[in-house]
């Protein structure tokens, strides 16, 4: 579903991502873990066309997505609070959001409904702007935006980060749901390697821009990433 060939992304002649070749099949839960400085966020980035590389290119359903904004429809991703309008109200900005994807009201209401555990009474009918929330609650919110027009690609960048542990517990039973359930193609990058090991079946370690490792999740995935980012 998503191809990557020779894809390079280069600062000031140092080279942030060298990726001669990805592939993520349709379905698959895909888990992108390194340190900070790995490279991680910016792939994720060329992927969805936020920055272009200096070489190389990425492919959607066989379509270069610089090329065309079909992927788009059926894709959903949240990175950052930069992907927030930060002066609307979690509800208007959902609204919003429905409005651009064409959902009706009664979609909406029952996709937020079923997200409620996850928003845990702090995001529906509050009366404050997106910026005026918590870190955690703006992620609560993107997320929920992004999963809201039922994507067949989902991206999410360090999506545990910031939510207190109920929320993580209640978001990653979330994921598995669409996970076995829809079959949506996941693309997570996480520093919690606990998470991302029981989300996802495929684990790609990125260090320095570089994949280092591309392993499918077992019972010992956790101990040898944990082995890894300690020696």
């Amino acid at each position: 579903m998503i191809e990557i060939n020779d894809l390079k992304k280069s600062y000031k002649e140092i080279e942030v991502v060298n990726v001669p070749e990805l592939n993520i099949s349709k379905g698959e839960s895909f888990g992108l873990v390194g340190n900070n400085g790995a490279g991680k966020t910016t792939l994720f980035r060329m992927i969805l066309d936020l920055i272009r590389p200096n070489n190389g290119m990425v492919k959607s359903n066989d379509v270069v997505v610089s090329e065309n904004e079909e992927w788009k429809k059926y894709t959903g991703s949240y990175l950052d609070e930069g992907f927030l309008i930060d002066f609307l109200t979690p509800d208007e900005y959902f609204n919003f959001i429905a409005n651009i994807h064409g959902l009706s009201k009664g979609d909406v209401e029952s996709f937020l409904n079923s997200f409620e555990e996850v928003f845990n009474g702090e995001i529906r009918g509050v009366k404050k702007y997106i910026r005026d929330l918590s870190k955690g609650n703006q992620k609560k919110v993107g997320i929920a935006a992004a999963l809201m027009i039922d994507p067949e690609i989902i991206v999410l960048d360090e999506p545990f980060a910031n939510l207190d542990p109920t929320t993580q517990i209640r978001l990653k039973k979330r994921l598995l749901e669409l996970k076995h359930e829809k079959q949506v193609t996941m693309l997570i990058s996480s520093h919690d390697l606990n998470h991302v090991t029981e989300v996802c079946e495929r684990i790609v370690v990125l260090e320095k821009g570089n994949i280092i490792h591309d392993i499918k999740t077992s019972e010992n995935t956790l101990k040898e990433l944990e082995e890894y980012f300690t020696v």
